[in-house]
């Protein structure tokens, strides 16, 4: 049985961790509802705005517009955006991102990657650090995004990632990223980013009632200017939906973690106590032990 001055010393050490971890519940817990004020107020913009390019899209060649971000090429590389945080103590949300990824890569682009083919962009100190130390190919310079997560600041990689599409570099775009659902549950997404999908399905495509659009200037304003803020727009949608489902995920850990502090410290009291209640046990008899050695001594 361990002595009182060490149970003494865990007890100390969990009551320690246990004020960690509610500190940072507590700030997890308010960057958490600054990230879903802005999530929430993005999605219906981004998804609206999403539908209507990816549609108007789905008429290009009837236009006899260029539209590069939906041009349909032979995948000889690919481009994965991976999104995941800067700092860990966030429970399985990152792990979870790794997994997917490397699923992503071994069920579609095996051959690419065996002929390095597949170029990862990181964005999130810990997917560099995760796959760049696996010998992937990686894109490197992007990975501190979450320092400063503004639009301006998200639109040079997603302008990287566009502009290596549109050169040829890269025949496809991929992101994975969480998807924020509530505080305790994400939502892993693997999203093709480019070339822009057309979803519009088969029967609005036969269907009569098909949305004719009105063009304002022109189709080619369109094009040139909309479709490309759309895509910036969907990246920083992306990013803002990885950071609420981080703040969400870390808020959860560090509960979870409060909670098996505090059991432990039942634990350790009990221990503690009954270490406490032995010693004096031990102390007494000891007492009486030598009292009894001197009454039959005298």
């Amino acid at each position: 049985m361990a002595n009182l001055k060490e149970v003494k010393g865990r007890i100390q050490s969990v009551t320690s961790t246990q004020q960690i971890t509610k500190a940072m519940k507590m700030v997890a817990a308010a960057k958490l509802r600054r990230a879903q004020d802005r999530i929430t107020q993005m999605r219906p913009y981004s998804q609206k705005l999403s539908a209507i390019i990816s549609n108007v899209s789905a008429g290009v060649d009837s236009l006899q517009i260029d539209n590069p971000y939906a041009e349909v090429r032979d995948v000889s590389k690919v481009l994965i955006v991976v999104v995941t945080s800067d700092r860990g103590l966030c429970g399985g949300f990152n792990s979870s991102i790794f997994k997917a990824t490397k699923a992503l890569i071994a069920q579609k682009y095996a051959d690419l990657e065996a002929a390095g083919n597949v170029v990862l962009m990181p964005i999130g100190k810990k997917a560099f650090d995760h796959f760049s130390k696996r010998g992937y190919n990686v894109i490197g310079e992007y990975a501190g995004m979450f320092h400063q997560l503004d639009f301006g600041h998200v639109m040079e990689a997603a302008e990287h990632a566009m502009k290596s599409f549109v050169s040829g570099e890269f025949d496809k775009v991929e992101i994975v990223y969480n998807e924020f659902k509530n505080v305790a549950t994400q939502i892993i997404r693997q999203e093709q980013f480019l070339p822009i999908q057309n979803e519009e399905t088969e029967e609005e495509r036969g269907s009569s009632d098909a949305i004719d659009y009105l063009y304002e200037p022109s189709q080619e304003f369109i094009f040139a200017e909309i479709v490309p803020k759309s895509l910036h727009i969907q990246f920083y949608k992306t990013l803002l939906e990885s950071n609420a489902s981080e703040q969400g995920a870390r808020m959860t850990a560090m509960d979870q973690a409060t909670d098996n502090a505090g059991e432990l410290l039942k634990e350790l009291k009990l221990t503690y106590n009954r270490t406490r209640q032995a010693a004096i046990t031990k102390e007494i008899l000891e007492i009486v032990g030598g009292a009894e050695a001197l009454a039959q001594g005298g």
